[in-house]
């Protein structure tokens, strides 16, 4: 793929053989000549030129574990670009690793795309333990509740023990306070066991700035672009295609070596690369074709600001061929329409106004001018399946960029709550929970940190300070501080108690109703008639010819709202929001609908209802003539 030397193209960083012995090979054209050091013996081996700037060496009996630094002429002694873990931290040395894990998930095939229902958590906050391990009895609980996902959020090596895993320094490195590499094997294997399949959130936009050696080694970095996070990854300058190697090699070890499901592109916007070929399209084609070559599914899902279709339509067409793509206008949509918030990026929004939009297109702004952006904004999803659109109520940007980390559980009250789960069940794009949503977790998820240079942590608190000036909110908790992180962890007992126990009862009966029904599962078409400006209806028509159709009402007003049903055919109570069992008001709502029936759908709540079939066909039998 990368039309390297032979020798050159083989894997990077250190890669035990069965022979007791292990390969070194590094990308470092920026060294005149590098060795190899071992951190406890002291013993120094060079390593040889292998072409293109590689330098590579085999060595005997070098035992899984072994310590080791690359050792520049000047006597800096650096980690592994390539390491695959960094048990004394992103400035100690790396650890030989062997990848060779005794799987035992043959029969995993992985998800379709349809099915997946994600479920995002950050493996620190999501247990009081913060390890792989301790996510393991929590599997068939989230697998029993709906869920056929689970996406890790960012696990390589970052610096200290807590951290949100976006300033990862080592993209191959495994977190090891989260328990290292064969802690993330064991996660997946337990997962794929309860019938989950398992995403990663992977960064290849930037990398953190504390433990980021690669500039010395070689030009990963370019001064021509910029991002949010400094100097941009040069994938489209000199030298690049060795940049890409480093990266695309990582994605696919993700794929091979740790039978990861799929990736999550983190914030593809920030990757600037005018290539004929883009880096991205590469990765993707990469991935999936290992997938194919594996007999298993993998899914390369992007995050993106942009609102660019292309991101999702075929390489062969000239886009990047993603499998699917974060929708934050579904996300602004509905948050503005639960909190009434408009400061910052929700100023673009309307609320429940322009929920339909993004029901039925993907997204709400598809070249209009944008307000916030004070330009024109997005292009047209005409012909893209809404599978291929990933939505959520909660996730861990829009919680945790928040300056209290405040999630909706503690924004708006039960019946709203509920209500906001309603929304991604009548849209027929991918549903995203995360952690703790299912139950109305009330914990914050606050940004947090362990940075060991002062100066950064310092620059990390005043950027934090400058990001929420667009918005009224209270000045930010210290995100060095060890109790910020605390904060964020989970309260699983919770849900035993009320109205917890019912929130979590209402998901798992949204989860049961979208298996069972296939007009309430991803795909097919969804068409949206509103019923004023806080209402409408949803109309899901399920791609399964044959099948009965769907039809949801919800109401984002704070009081009721009076109806008249305006489709044809006759549709059966499947489901209220407001029900008593679900700790609601509880509403007299009509159990059949057909044209023309009005009902008195009460403040912030919601009604799902299912077709009665061959009603269309019945009415259609018995129109009377004129």
């Amino acid at each position: 793929m990368w039309n390297l030397p032979a020798e050159a193209a083989g894997r990077l960083g250190a890669v035990p053989d069965n022979n007791g012995g292990c390969t070194f090979r590094v990308w470092a054209p920026r060294a005149q000549s590098l060795e190899l050091e071992f951190a406890e013996s002291g013993k120094r081996f060079d390593l040889l030129a292998a072409g293109e700037g590689y330098f590579a060496a085999r060595l005997d009996s070098v035992p899984p574990g072994a310590l080791y630094w690359y050792r520049f002429p000047d006597g800096r002694r650096r980690p592994d670009p390539a390491s695959r873990s960094q048990p004394r931290g992103v400035h100690g040395p790396s650890a030989v690793v062997s990848l060779d894990y005794r799987w035992r998930d043959r029969g995993w095939k992985g998800c379709v795309l349809e099915d997946l229902v994600f479920y995002e958590l950050h493996a620190g906050a999501f247990t009081h333990q913060g390890s792989f391990d301790a996510i393991h009895p929590r599997l068939r609980e989230l697998r029993e509740l709906g869920i056929t996902a689970l996406e890790l959020m960012p696990v390589a090596q970052f610096p200290g023990t807590r951290n949100w895993g976006y300033d990862g320094a080592f993209p191959y490195a495994v977190q090891h306070s989260y328990g290292g590499p064969s802690a993330l094997m064991r996660l997946v294997e337990a997962a794929h066991r309860a019938r989950l399949a398992v995403f990663l959130d992977v960064v290849y936009n930037h990398l953190g700035p504390e433990g980021n050696y690669l500039s010395e080694f070689g030009p990963y970095f370019t001064e021509i672009y910029k991002t949010p996070w400094g100097a941009a990854l040069n994938y489209d300058g000199a030298e690049s295609d060795h940049v890409r190697r480093y990266f695309i090699a990582n994605a696919l070890e993700w794929v091979r070596d740790y039978h990861l499901d799929g990736l999550r592109l983190d914030a593809i916007h920030g990757i600037v690369d005018h290539s004929a070929t883009p880096f991205l399209a590469e990765l993707a084609e990469a991935a999936q074709q290992e997938g194919m070559r594996l007999g298993r599914r993998v899914q390369v899902i992007a995050e993106s600001n942009l609102n660019d279709s292309r991101v999702l339509r075929s390489r062969s067409s000239g886009g990047l061929g993603m499998d699917a793509q974060w929708s934050d206008d579904f996300h602004h949509a509905l948050h503005t329409a639960l909190t009434g918030e408009c400061e910052g990026y929700y100023a673009d929004f309307h609320g429940a106004a322009d929920l339909p939009h993004a029901i039925e297109q993907g997204y709400v702004y598809q070249g209009q001018y944008s307000i916030y952006r004070r330009r024109r904004h997005g292009n047209s999803t005409r012909g893209i399946p809404p599978q291929r659109f990933v939505i959520c109520a909660q996730n861990h940007d829009q919680v945790g960029n928040r300056a209290g980390g405040e999630r909706l559980s503690v924004l708006v009250g039960l019946e709203a709550l509920k209500l906001a789960a309603l929304a991604w069940l009548a849209a027929p794009q991918l549903p995203l929970l995360f952690m703790g949503e299912e139950y109305g977790e009330p914990a914050p998820f606050l940004y947090f940190i362990e940075h060991g240079d002062p100066g950064l942590v310092e620059a990390v608190r005043r950027g934090r300070h400058e990001e929420f000036a667009d918005f009224q909110w209270p000045e930010p908790p210290d995100p060095q501080s060890p109790a910020t992180f605390a904060a964020s962890r989970l309260n699983w007992h919770l849900r035993r108690r009320s109205p917890h126990r019912e929130l979590l009862a209402f998901h798992r009966e949204l989860l049961r109703l979208r298996r069972r029904y296939p007009a309430l599962a991803a795909g097919g078409r969804a068409r949206c008639e509103r019923a004023g400006n806080e209402g409408f209806w949803v109309l899901r028509t399920p791609a399964k010819a044959g099948t009965p159709r769907a039809l949801i009402a919800m109401n984002f007003h704070h009081g009721a709202l009076q109806l008249r049903f305006p489709f044809p055919g006759q549709f059966r109570w499947l489901l209220a929001t407001g029900d008593r069992r679900w700790k609601g008001p509880g509403a007299a709502l009509p159990r059949r609908l057909e044209r023309g029936v009005e009902m008195a759908l009460p403040a912030w709540s919601g009604a799902a209802y299912l077709e009665v079939e061959n009603s269309r066909k019945s009415q259609a039998t018995h129109r009377p003539r004129n």
